[in-house]
């Protein structure tokens, strides 16, 4: 597919090409991303579809990208400020919490897992997409793990990356099964059980 639009915008432009994108989220959500043409986004977005294009040389493939790359921004920004602070045990309780109830308000329809679908699980494009989102999702828990290993609640010789990874991979484990069954049970089963193993990886007493 053609790389994103990277041309240096003004205020204005990065506002219209952001109103775009966010119609189209809209619309994608209400049509599903198959359905959806660039002329329902242009209605929507009252553009033109010279103005769509400007944005997104690349057309609706570009422009499902751009969707995309939003919808997985806002799986992150749904954990704050709680993923930014993890360095109390309540803030990693809070943060668990707000995972809960993302996924309980996104039920079996995720917009991300469309729109990569869509794009192609296996092409390079969407392979890059999820790849930095699962990067930027681990690397902020590693990061609480670190900040609790040096407030001393955490032992230091657990490895912080390994741990984070796992914490990942039982998020999206328990969200596979939501969008396969409509329960949340297991997506709960796999924080707390996860967690309350974080939690006893306490310090060896000191000699």
């Amino acid at each position: 597919m053609s790389s994103p639009h990277r041309t240096k915008l003004t205020a204005k432009g990065a506002a219209t090409r952001r109103r775009i994108v966010e119609g189209a989220a809209a619309e994608i959500r209400a049509r599903g991303a198959a359905a959806t043409t660039l002329d329902d986004i242009r209605a929507r977005t009252a553009t033109s579809k010279s103005q769509i294009f400007h944005y997104f040389p690349g057309g609706k493939e570009e422009l499902l990208y751009a969707v995309a790359a939003r919808e997985a921004d806002r799986v992150l920004q749904d954990q704050e400020p709680h993923l930014s602070d993890l360095s109390t045990w309540q803030s990693w309780r809070d943060w668990r919490d707000a995972v809960v109830l993302r996924y309980r308000h996104q039920g079996v329809d995720c917009p991300l897992g469309v729109l990569v679908t869509e794009l192609g699980r296996t092409t390079p494009a969407a392979q890059a997409l999820t790849g930095r989102l699962i990067e930027q999702w681990q690397q902020a828990l590693r990061t609480g793990i670190r900040r609790m290993q040096d407030g001393g609640a955490i032992d230091r010789r657990l490895d912080a990356d390994r741990t984070a990874a796992a914490l990942v991979a039982a998020v999206q484990g328990g969200v596979v099964i939501l969008m396969s069954t409509g329960g949340i049970t297991h997506l709960e089963a796999a924080l707390d059980t996860t967690l309350s193993l974080l939690r006893r990886s306490t310090p060896p007493p000191a000699t």
